[in-house]
């Protein structure tokens, strides 16, 4: 990575004091580009990957920006998550430690409003926030736009991605009309050039790495699992590597808990993370990972968007992200600041091979296969590992307390009739050489594999049975021809209801609706809480389904009701905008 001198920016004393602090020796290569351009007033599009700076990018000229006097907003940041808004607002702390005045303050949903109503009354000039939140407080009348000079929407893909376009666009055009905006992303799709040219003048476009995202100092590696002992394979890979700090992302919450549970049961310090857990638990989560406390970092990716630790040495796809630039996004949470980090990905039989290559090739980088090791082998290295360690202490001096406690040790071993090999071998124990690491079976393509999903796929389908007695159904007007994922429709059921992660059942796609099944004592409540839900910017008709299968269900709606939501192929007109205002 490329670094210039700060000296070569006009930055204020204070400025420079805070950064020096902070211990940055140089600005990275969109720093330097953006920096200038954001002081001079205009509006720009950072364009650049996960870990390159661009926090500071936006953070250095936004404090410089701010009239410490005015106590009013007069910075908006929005972010797509509420852990990149606690991380922005802390960075911006340490920025502005020597402008007196100058308040940042984070404002973000999942806490109470009265903690941010105080802080907003009490002259904060930064607003860091998720639009969600930040429309909350404009409705309230809570939080004044009127003095904003300069608006900055970081990791803008995400936002748009998680159905926040219509609320970005609602927040930009409460703000004055001569603002300043300024947009960084990693990805450039049509919705966020739609933004650029309603609400940005002229802007600049810097773009950085944008022919080659930045996994040059990722080593990608990948090992083919049984399916059916994934989460062993995964505990001999976290023994094998021994990381300093890990982070595992799983596709789904119920699999983040699952595979936590696991780790720790197994004598493995990992803690969760997902968007169902409560924010005062998230940030201990964090807390715990960022200081070492707690070594693996079990995380959706929605959690773990704009994490920005230190020392990840290694990051592992147990589920593979559907969408590449998940991958990217993933794997760049380790191999940070121009060091270098490991990233494995674990896939199951040949579909999944195919959609490995079809991320290495999106990545513009070869991802190496390697064969699964054995616990024999893993048990090996972790002996030679602490064999080495012992060698390297046994040039070091002794204190005489502990040569005395040895001494004591070996005349009450020898006492019991213990031998010295037998008293080292008990304190090697004591260190960790006890371990039991479980056998991962052989891959094997058909026959072995077959008896085990044939149990699981009966297992899953009495679940199935026992959740459809006590299941409604809904049925939205979205599908497949909108590009939603489930994701999409998890994110905005549990924004918009009292749902959480764990009650939305099963989701089918089909090609212009979507069937989901809720608890049935709550399908009153949800259907009355769903009567302006939008799914990725786009209002969303939504239905109860009758009883019966979801198969029955689904059926029923692709065919007996093929033209059930005619107002998705329509643009809304102006009578319907207001009402909906």
């Amino acid at each position: 990575m490329i670094f210039t001198p700060f000296e070569q920016l006009s930055l204020s004393e204070p400025l420079l004091r805070a950064v020096e602090e902070m211990g940055f020796t140089g600005l990275t290569e969109i720093q330097a580009q953006s920096i200038p351009y954001i002081q001079q007033g205009l509006d720009i599009i950072g364009r650049s990957q996960t870990g390159s700076g661009k926090t500071l990018a936006f953070g250095i000229p936004a404090v410089e920006a701010v009239d410490p006097q005015l106590r009013q907003p007069q910075v908006l940041i929005l972010c797509p998550t509420r852990e990149l808004a606690m991380q922005c607002c802390a960075q911006l702390r340490k920025l502005s430690r020597y402008r007196p005045g100058v308040r940042p303050e984070e404002i973000y949903g999942g806490v109470s409003m009265g903690r941010q109503i105080y802080a907003l009354r009490g002259g904060a000039n930064i607003i860091v926030g998720t639009p969600g939140r930040i429309m909350d407080h404009i409705r309230r009348g809570t939080l004044s736009l009127e003095k904003i000079g300069l608006v900055i929407l970081d990791e803008a893909d995400e936002m748009l991605s998680m159905g926040f376009q219509e609320d970005i666009e609602t927040i930009l055009k409460d703000t004055p009309s001569q603002r300043q905006t300024v947009l960084f992303s990693a990805t450039m799709p049509a919705e966020i050039l739609s933004i650029t040219q309603k609400f940005q003048r002229d802007p600049v476009m810097v773009e950085i790495d944008k022919k080659q995202p930045s996994v040059k100092t990722i080593r990608q590696l990948s090992y083919e699992v049984p399916p059916t002992h994934k989460m062993e394979a995964l505990q001999l890979l976290l023994c094998s590597y021994h990381p300093h700090l890990a982070i595992i992302f799983c596709n789904t919450k119920s699999a983040t808990d699952q595979l936590t549970e696991y780790l720790i049961q197994h004598g493995l310090e990992a803690q969760g993370l997902h968007g169902d857990m409560k924010q005062q638990q998230r940030t201990q989560v964090l807390s715990g990972f960022k200081s070492a406390r707690t070594h693996i970092l079990v995380a959706t990716d929605v959690a773990a968007r704009g994490i920005d630790v230190e020392n990840v040495d290694l990051v592992v796809n147990f589920d593979l992200p559907s969408d590449p630039e998940y991958y990217i996004h993933r794997i760049g949470r380790t191999g940070r600041a121009g060091k270098s980090g490991t990233a494995i990905s674990l896939f199951c039989g040949r579909r999944q091979q195919w959609q490995l290559r079809d991320l290495a090739k999106f990545a513009k980088s070869e991802i190496e296969s390697l064969p699964l090791p054995t616990a024999g082998q893993v048990m090996e290295m972790e002996q030679q590992r602490l064999l080495e360690e012992m060698e390297n202490r046994l040039t070091d001096l002794l204190k005489p307390s502990c040569m005395a406690l040895a001494q004591r040790l070996l005349e009450k071993a020898n006492s019991l009739g213990k031998t010295p090999e037998e008293t080292v071998a008990l304190l090697l124990e004591q260190l960790g050489g006890n371990m039991v690491l479980p056998e991962v079976p052989a891959l094997t393509r058909e026959k072995s594999e077959r008896p085990a999903r044939v149990r699981d796929s009966v297992r899953t389908a009495a679940a199935r049975r026992r959740q459809d007695e006590n299941a409604a159904y809904l049925l939205l007007g979205i599908g497949k021809r909108e590009r939603v994922t489930p994701r999409h429709i998890v994110g905005a059921l549990t924004q918009y209801t009292n749902l959480s992660g764990l009650e939305i059942g099963r989701i089918e796609l089909y090609e212009d609706h979507t069937i989901v099944g809720i608890p049935r004592e709550k399908l009153a409540g949800v259907l009355a809480q769903l009567q302006s839900l939008k799914i990725c910017g786009q209002r969303t008709k939504v239905e109860p389904c009758g009883g019966g299968t979801l198969a029955n269900q689904s059926h029923r709606s692709s065919h007996s009701h093929p033209s059930r939501f005619p107002h998705r192929h329509r643009t809304t007109g102006q009578s319907e905008k207001k009402r909906l205002n």
